[in-house]
């Protein structure tokens, strides 16, 4: 699968898309660009969020939400470890306070 275009180059595409004149389609732009009229539409919708004029999750809150993810599975780990870590320790009291003095 090839790397994502550069947010320039998508950029750049959109505007064309958005001030083409009357009778030129969005398949037009995009076989013009050598793209998807899918990629197209795409990268249409996803401005239109940036820009707040439709719903939807932005590039920020995105990474933002992917960022929290990974700390939260992190702090589960380590919760794990600790879970184990406090069970061992109370097994090896239990032995150690067990035993005849």
């Amino acid at each position: 699968m090839p790397g994502p275009y550069p947010r320039e180059f998508r950029e750049d595409v959109v505007a064309v898309a958005r001030r083409r004149e009357s009778g030129v389609t969005i398949k037009q732009i995009a076989t013009d660009f050598g793209i998807s009229e899918a990629t197209l539409q795409n990268w249409l919708r996803q401005a239109d969020i940036e820009e707040g004029n439709r719903p939807g999750q932005t590039v920020g809150e995105a990474a933002e939400m992917r960022e929290l993810r990974r700390r939260n599975r992190l702090l589960e780990q380590e919760n794990e470890v600790l879970r184990k870590a406090a069970a061992y320790l109370s097994q090896a009291n239990l032995k150690l306070s067990g035993s005849p003095k």
